[in-house]
């Protein structure tokens, strides 16, 4: 953990208040890479670096030769430009020798960047920086977006961050309950005897926001610009998203439904290290900003906020009605809802959701578990990204397993990664048998059922992944699907009625397809959501092409 202390020695941080100090270490990332290790790679998410011990290098790639531009040392810092311009960042960073560093979120950044000799440093360093970047040749887009002021005992406090966290939507989180926010939020002149709120940038202060209002307010789309589409994707995850950039890319009208954020449940995994292409590993939110871009560069709308509450074939059409009575017509339909996570009947845990237990985990939660005990329930490997992620935030992390370990359920590159890592410990054969608070998470009891024995334990983060379900019940009662609810295609259909065969992804309502995790016996892998969305724009065309002939 980095400590407020060793702030001290940084010039960075010279006349900087002991409370702000305070409150970065707080906030901050410890992270320990071994000589060789990228710490950071173009393309990556942008953070301020301050290395504090140790050695690192600036590596371009010229002439498709590595070639080293820059070493940082002890109290040196980089990053910054990225975080001033709001863009991914822009260097690849790589340990000379054991190193550790310091890495702190934009947001903490522009609290930072208010005290008068931080920002002079901050700033010179940017402009020294400035000519080479832009010289590469690197655009611009927009910084902080919103300041959330609530309690982290409160669940819609916790809806709101992982909500904007989850759009890429930067903001800083001002907590009331931590002694060390008081003085900041007090600067906002704002009544907090209703939270949480939101302020704007535009200085508009939003009380209690429901998602698709703050959604608005943010400019994020939420309305169909048309009431026609060629198709019509129900789900942002990877097999929606890539459903999105290959229609728009052919130049079939598409738009996309998303009732929470792009990304689905990959885009909640820290780190996605056994994707094609990524040496080193790609965030889920990162992935997902990264597709989204690119569907909306390609011409293909995408909503959030909104839901679909009915289908209905019309004639060679779709009816398709959204939460709120509006109607589309789409001439295909692509399901990619993906699955949500299963839920556990333990005692207490209903009463304790967003106040302190949580069923997956976003990269929002690193501000709630930052010097704390926390305990992660499953052995998957979205708990073990999850607990690596969360390592360098928390004090110790905790993950409670059924079985006997981790091989049978999690990949060998993560189990390896977890053994390396001091403040992570795994428990066999454990159970989670009650969940206590008063009105939030303050203690659990796990039971041994290699023992027979009960352990109450103090808590202040659990965060669940017991695997997930197919929510298929709302679609037409027509469209067939397997016993757990996952809907069939091509070949497993059982009742077709068509002279010719369902394409390998369409249902067995013709013009209706299915793609990703949502589809039966489909692999539940983020290269094949990407890929099965992928391929099914290419029998839409198919199905497309006589009704345009």
């Amino acid at each position: 953990m980095i400590e407020a202390g060793e702030l001290g020695e940084i010039p960075l941080f010279a006349g900087v208040t002991p409370a702000l100090r305070a409150l970065i270490a707080s906030r901050s990332a410890e992270i320990l890479v071994a000589a060789g290790e990228w710490v950071t790679r173009e393309g990556d998410a942008a953070y301020l670096w301050i290395v504090l011990s140790g050695e690192v290098e600036r590596v371009r790639l010229l002439n498709g030769l590595e070639t080293q531009s820059t070493t940082f040392d002890p109290t040196e810092f980089f990053g910054e430009f990225s975080i001033v311009l709001g863009t991914e960042s822009f260097i690849s960073i790589r340990a000379l020798r054991p190193s550790r560093l310091m890495r702190v979120d934009p947001a903490d950044v522009h609290l930072l960047i208010t005290e008068s000799e931080a920002a002079a440093a901050f700033m010179s360093a940017t402009l020294i920086r400035r000519v080479s970047i832009f010289r590469d040749g690197y655009g611009t887009y927009g910084a902080r977006q919103a300041v959330v002021i609530g309690s982290d005992r409160d669940a819609a406090s916790h809806a709101i961050r992982d909500f904007l966290s989850r759009n890429q939507v930067a903001f800083e989180w001002l907590d009331l309950d931590d002694a060390i926010d008081a003085g900041f939020i007090a600067k906002l002149g704002v009544d907090t005897s209703s939270c949480p709120l939101v302020r704007l940038a535009d200085g508009r202060t939003l009380v209690k926001p429901p998602l698709q209002v703050l959604a608005e307010a943010l400019g994020l789309p939420t309305t169909p610009r048309s009431g026609e589409y060629d198709i019509l994707i129900v789900g942002g995850g990877p097999a929606g998203l890539a459903a999105a950039v290959y229609g728009g890319s052919e130049g079939l009208a598409t738009v996309l439904i998303e009732q929470d954020a792009p990304g689905g449940q990959a885009g909640t995994s820290s780190r996605i290290e056994n994707y094609l292409g990524f040496v080193s590993g790609i965030s889920g939110g990162e992935l997902a900003h990264r597709a989204l871009q690119q569907a909306k560069r390609l011409g293909a709308e995408v909503l959030v906020t909104r839901s679909v509450r009915e289908i209905q074939a019309k004639g060679a059409e779709f009816s398709v009605l959204l939460d709120d009575g509006t109607e589309v017509r789409a001439r295909s339909v692509v399901l990619a809802t993906g699955v949500a996570w299963r839920k556990l009947a333990t005692p207490g845990v209903d009463a304790c959701v967003g106040r302190g237990v949580f069923y997956g985990a976003s990269r929002g939660e690193a501000y709630s578990v930052r010097g704390k005990d926390i305990f992660l329930i499953g052995g998957g490997n979205s708990a073990g990204q999850a607990a690596m992620f969360f390592s360098r935030y928390a004090r110790n992390v905790t993950i409670l397993v059924r079985g006997s370990g981790l091989e049978r359920t999690m990949s060998q590159y993560l189990i390896e990664q977890i053994r390396s890592v001091a403040n992570i410990s795994v428990e066999t054969h454990t159970t989670l048998e009650v969940v206590e608070g008063d009105g939030r998470l303050e203690r659990i009891v796990t039971r041994s059922t290699a023992l027979g024995t009960q352990q109450e334990r103090a808590a202040q983060a659990v965060f669940i992944f017991i695997g997930a379900d197919a929510e298929t019940a709302w679609l037409p009662e027509s469209l067939e699907r397997d016993q757990h609810g996952y809907i069939r295609t091509g070949r497993d259909i059982e009742d077709w009625r068509l002279a010719r065969k369902p394409y390998p992804l369409e249902t067995s309502i013709p013009g209706i397809f299915a793609a990703g995790d949502v589809r039966s016996s489909s692999v539940k892998r983020v290269a094949s959501s990407v890929g099965e969305g992928s391929i099914v724009v290419s029998y839409i065309y198919q199905y497309l092409e006589p009704m345009s002939s």
